[in-house]
């Protein structure tokens, strides 16, 4: 059965309901030392007192293979987040975050309905080298790839190679 990203909230989200219930919140990751794999640690406190008294109020954990992904240490790190506000109580209609999902094996993804529920360039290219890199077909890594220009206002522009989601075009 194919998951439907718009069921699970994602981490950034989380993160702006617990900053506007909780404005002297703190949110600290911290990566645990291994060889093997990324694994981080989040700590959440409610206030700066919390925090200097070493009073979490929650904690969570994450683990990726190292290598398992382009981003996997970026993506241990907001899991551990997910979870970790999860374990406070700040989580949607499902417990995992959507950022946690797209961990689900390729033969139940649908990368084509998750992009086109995105409306953010980056987490598209981000969905795009997960699709990559899990060995979806070329028709859908150009899908994917086509809602991103669409978003960017690159539609029909070609810059670079062909493979790949562009961003703007732009320098910054």
């Amino acid at each position: 059965m194919r998951w439907d990203p718009n069921q699970y909230d994602m981490v950034e989200v989380r993160i702006a309901k617990f900053y506007a219930q909780n404005e002297d919140g703190r949110i600290i990751t911290e990566l645990v030392p291994d060889d093997a794999e990324w694994i981080f640690k989040t700590y959440i406190y409610l206030n700066v007192g919390d925090q200097a008294a070493g009073l979490p109020k929650a904690v969570g954990h994450a683990t990726e293979k190292k290598g398992a992904s382009q981003f996997a240490a970026e993506l241990t790190e907001t899991s551990s987040v997910g979870r970790c506000l999860a374990n406070l109580g700040m989580h949607g209609s499902k417990r995992a975050s959507r950022e946690e999902m797209r961990k689900v094996p390729a033969g139940n993804r649908d990368y084509i309905a998750e992009a086109e529920a995105l409306d953010d360039v980056s987490a598209l290219r981000l969905l795009w080298a997960e699709a990559q890199a899990a060995g979806a077909d070329q028709k859908t890594l150009e899908q994917v790839k086509n809602r991103a220009e669409r978003l960017s206002g690159n539609e029909g522009k070609r810059t670079g190679a062909s493979t790949g989601v562009s961003g703007s075009g732009q320098k910054k």
